[in-house]
């Protein structure tokens, strides 16, 4: 139960965030209307009502690739003993 009321949230945070940073944009374009209901001796009757629209816009991520030239630095491991030995051989 705790896992599903844990995701619910994180659910609404993040639509909260969307329309917070623009990403979701919505408008309601028609309200709701309840329909008309009636009782009479043959039952329960329902009519008309209206259910709400809302125009929804979306922003659009694209994902591209570019060629760069990276520096890479090098890493040189030297043991404790070939330490002295490389220096006395760039003495000479």
């Amino acid at each position: 139960m705790r896992a599903i009321i844990m995701i619910l949230i994180v659910a609404v945070l993040a639509i909260i965030a969307a329309i917070a940073t623009g990403m979701i944009n919505i408008n309601q374009i028609r309200g709701a209307q309840a329909p008309h209901v009636s009782a009479t001796g043959n039952g329960i009757v329902a009519k008309g009502g209206q259910t709400p629209a809302f125009d929804v816009e979306t922003g659009s991520v694209k994902i591209g690739a570019k060629q760069s030239t990276v520096k890479i630095p090098s890493v040189q491991v030297v043991r404790p003993g070939t330490e002295t030995a490389n220096k006395a051989d760039n003495a000479m």
